[in-house]
């Protein structure tokens, strides 16, 4: 039998995230602990950030995500999502205004996409985009002490911010601005600089007691949390309702893309398959696209699974039939040699009352 730090070291078929992203710098049982009970550092450029400037640019963003970005004061932020015209996930995203711009914090892996789409639609409109390095993602700390060691860092408290607020600060002199956001159900905070910081910003958070995170640790934790990865979980083949980011969605705003299929659908209950989570037996990781089966009858696939140390179980994200989404629902999963069973339960399988 493998032990617990071989299942969080198995490879289940998840694509690399950043090529430059180191996978493990200890284990990532320790890493994944030190996220859970201390405070964990994870290098950042897993997401990507684009600015947004010019007099259009609220009206804009308004008519094009998921969520009300019209409402946010400077210093408030609101997740969403970007859609195709057919109601399908672009990517989703973190919006922040500013006093005079907009940043949209988005998958690293999606970033081109998201700019891609937002060009297309710009006709004739004051708004323009940048994604340099004078601002990005820089480092996340995350953890029971996260709060604690920025303090630490930057000389000042981020105590009292609600989730996806962002305040300005100063880090040797230097701007940068720190986001309150969860990558793995804990206290967390996204910092955002220029990209010359990043070393010196990453050993100040180490020597305040942030411990290196890898991706593999990164992975079982916000599995855990019940946090769907773009490129993983959804794409653009997934309706945002299928993909479960029902939080990114604001049903009193106005027209926005994709939006009439969204209302439709929610309107008729008509999705036919969404995202749940499964608590299965054994210790085998099922890889992703494992077919699940009930009754004899194929009703969906695995997107991702790990070992989870919380659970200390095997857990995954699946889309499943609508017949299943009953919590306790047992599936069988088709392994690579046997079989094993995925009881459907609420997600997420983790959560920390937070900030």
């Amino acid at each position: 039998m493998n032990t617990q730090r071989d299942r969080l070291h198995q490879n289940t078929g998840l694509p690399s995230i950043q090529p430059a992203l180191a996978a493990v710098f200890s284990d990532p049982q320790s890493e994944w602990a030190a996220v859970r009970q201390r405070c964990g550092l994870l290098d950042a450029r897993f997401r990507g950030l684009l600015r947004l400037t010019g007099t259009d640019r609220t009206t804009f963003l308004q008519g094009m995500m998921t969520n009300d970005v019209a409402g946010l004061q400077d210093g408030q932020g609101v997740y969403a999502a970007l859609l195709t015209i057919q109601g399908k996930v672009v990517s989703d995203l973190r919006a922040y205004a500013l006093a005079d711009e907009f940043w949209l914090d988005v998958p690293a892996i999606r970033e081109a996409t998201v700019r891609e789409t937002l060009d297309h639609y710009i006709i004739a409109d004051d708004v323009e985009i940048a994604a340099d390095g004078l601002w990005a993602p820089l480092v996340a700390v995350e953890g029971p002490q996260a709060a604690r060691t920025l303090i630490g860092v930057l000389g000042s408290t981020v105590e009292g911010m609600r989730p996806l607020d962002h305040r300005e600060f100063t880090f040797d002199g230097a701007r940068v601005r720190v986001a309150a956001v969860s990558h793995a159900g804990e206290n967390g905070y996204l910092v955002f600089g220029d990209r010359a910081l990043t070393l010196q910003l990453r050993e100040r958070c180490h020597a305040a007691g942030a411990e290196p995170v890898g991706t593999d640790a990164l992975n079982v934790l916000r599995l855990e949390a019940g946090i769907p990865w773009c490129g993983v979980d959804f794409d653009d083949s997934v309706l945002v309702l299928e993909a479960g980011l029902d939080a990114a969605i604001s049903y009193q705003k106005g027209c926005y893309l994709g939006q009439e299929v969204v209302e439709r659908v929610s309107a008729r209950g008509q999705i036919h398959r969404k995202l749940v989570g499964l608590v299965c037996t054994g210790h085998e990781v099922p890889p992703a696209d494992a077919r699940l089966f009930h009754v004899d009858k194929e009703v969906g696939a695995i997107t991702s699974a790990v070992w989870s140390p919380e659970r200390q179980a095997v857990i995954a994200l699946a889309y499943v039939r609508s017949a299943c989404w009953e919590p306790t629902t047992a599936l069988q999963i088709a392994l690579p040699q046997g079989t094993a069973t995925g009881q459907v339960v609420a997600l997420p399988f983790y959560g920390r009352s937070s900030y």
